[in-house]
């Protein structure tokens, strides 16, 4: 009797990471826009994080997302959440183009809204991207591959702040009409990507089958997602790493600021640092994830995060506080993948609903972020960066405790 031969999805992990590639680029780019735009609009603190308002909030359609995914399959999302970024930055271009003579303001809100309609294809390439790498091979390494999709995910992060430096800063003093055309650009290339895309051929996943062979057992699910408590908790454990993530890369301009730096094209490129951070981190972290079980590796990178924020805090008039603020991204790097695999263990059928779920977390960013831009406008960066502290409380104990609730006994 031949042995049943085990699927190869090497292909479609390449196609998968290439969008993963695309989401980290666009993301890390439109955090990298808030000290551009708070210079060329005259911006206060709280709205300059408008920027993350915009671009995380889409996240809020993240359910609805995903049941669309589970009709339409992955690869037509991929291909509609392409279509909806291109069209994103084309309305962006020509929006900001067709009201340069209308003062900032107008200007501003045009911005913010297209990047809305970026944000909304981001979503859906977010939720087509997550569950499909941790279906696309065994599950017990899902949180390798995971890791590894978000280490390269990671090199795009990298590469987003030296872009914007580069070509729409471009050492001139920041003003609206150095947008249009790099992102006219951006929405060109990724329409193209998207018209690629309808041509190949990808494989068809099914979740539940899936499960059931690796285990070697039919296993019973409950009727809905929803009812899986740790998927939850997993969403409110995205919510609060985004104001990990995030808020170290928003609050860097502050910090700079208070030491006397105020040039964009300097405080832009020191974030490349703390992206590069979390590239090693999460090239690292896979390596890790082959030899160490999820829960103590992300148990580990929360504590050490902390402590790097904490000793930034109590060097924070030197530029060594700055050093450590960045540092922390390494530790940062391997969170988002560990909590949302975590948030997705034992779903079967359900992997894509709650990813939607989970992924709606995402709007922590546009949440947390003008709350602490208001406590730096009212009390300074170092009490906005204290509020990090509760962030990462909850990700240790969702990490060995919210994450356990409801999960079989092994």
């Amino acid at each position: 009797m031949s042995q049943k031969q085990t699927p190869n999805y090497t292909f479609a992990l390449i196609v998968v990471f290439i969008v993963c590639f695309l989401i980290g680029f666009v993301t890390t780019m439109n955090n990298s826009m808030i000290q551009f735009c708070t210079d060329a609009f005259s911006l206060t603190a709280q709205q300059g994080q408008y920027v993350n308002s915009a671009f995380y909030g889409a996240y809020a359609l993240a359910i609805p997302f995903s049941l669309l995914m589970s009709k339409i399959g992955y690869k037509n999302t991929m291909i509609l959440g392409l279509a909806v970024v291109g069209v994103g930055f084309i309305i962006n271009s020509l929006g900001i183009k067709g009201v340069l003579d209308q003062g900032q303001a107008t200007i501003y809100a045009v911005f913010l809204c297209s990047m809305t309609v970026v944000a909304l294809g981001i979503v859906m390439l977010q939720n087509v991207a997550n569950p499909y790498v941790m279906v696309l091979g065994s599950p017990e390494k899902g949180a390798f591959r995971m890791t590894l999709s978000q280490a390269l995910n990671s090199v795009a992060t990298t590469v987003a702040p030296i872009f914007i430096t580069t070509v729409i800063i471009a050492g001139q003093t920041p003003t609206p009409e150095a947008v249009p055309g790099p992102f006219l650009g951006l929405g060109i290339f990724t329409l193209v990507i998207a018209g690629i895309l309808v041509a190949l051929k990808l494989p068809t996943i099914d979740e539940g089958k899936q499960a059931e062979e690796a285990s070697g057992e039919v296993k019973q699910y409950k009727s809905s997602c929803f009812k899986y408590p740790h998927v939850w908790l997993g969403a409110l454990g995205i919510f609060m790493y985004m104001g990990v993530e995030i808020g170290v890369p928003s609050m860097l301009p502050y910090r700079l600021q208070a030491l006397g730096e105020n040039d964009s094209s300097v405080i832009t490129n020191l974030l490349a640092f703390y992206w590069g951070g979390m590239m090693v981190g999460r090239f690292v972290g896979a390596g890790i994830l082959a030899k160490f079980e999820p829960r103590k590796l992300l148990s580990a990178c929360v504590a050490l995060g902390a402590v790097c924020i904490i000793a930034s805090l109590l060097t924070s008039s030197s530029m060594i506080g700055i050093y450590l603020m960045l540092a922390a991204g390494l530790f940062h790097s391997v969170m988002w993948p560990l909590v949302f695999n975590l948030g997705l263990q034992e779903l079967g059928p359900h992997t894509k609903a709650a990813s939607g779920v989970i992924n709606v977390g995402v709007v922590g960013a546009a949440t947390l972020m003008p709350i602490m831009g208001a406590v730096v406008d009212v009390a300074g960066v170092i009490i906005a960066m204290c509020l990090m502290f509760v962030y990462y409380a909850y990700l240790f104990w969702f990490c060995n405790f919210g994450s356990k609730i409801g999960l079989s006994k092994k």
